[in-house]
């Protein structure tokens, strides 16, 4: 059983199913996730059809607290990217259960 795929892997599969060089391929890859993440930086959504979209919110700061030594510290305010799947990606995702039950 598969723990991670690796960005290596997906490069391997673009190079298997496009038959281009694995530096194109490589590359391919690269600008994909250069451009989602050049949006995310001007806190633009993205939004990819039928699997799900992207977007940055605004955390402001907080008292957070240590679980085991219960030392209070300030949290600072931070951007965190949120991902929400689109509906057609949880059907896929849980069609195996539904096939079981």
């Amino acid at each position: 059983m598969r723990i991670n795929l690796t960005k290596q892997e997906i490069v391997n599969s673009i190079y298997m199913q496009i038959g281009y060089s694995k530096n194109i391929a490589e590359n391919l890859l690269e600008d994909f996730f250069d451009i989602i993440l050049n949006s995310l930086k001007k806190n633009d959504k993205v939004k990819i059809a039928k699997f799900g979209t992207f977007e940055v919110r605004f955390k402001k700061s907080r008292i957070g607290r240590n679980p085991k030594t219960k030392e209070k510290k300030i949290i600072t305010e931070r951007k965190v990217i949120l991902f929400k799947p689109s509906k057609e990606l949880k059907k896929k995702i849980n069609k195996t259960y539904e096939a079981k039950a």
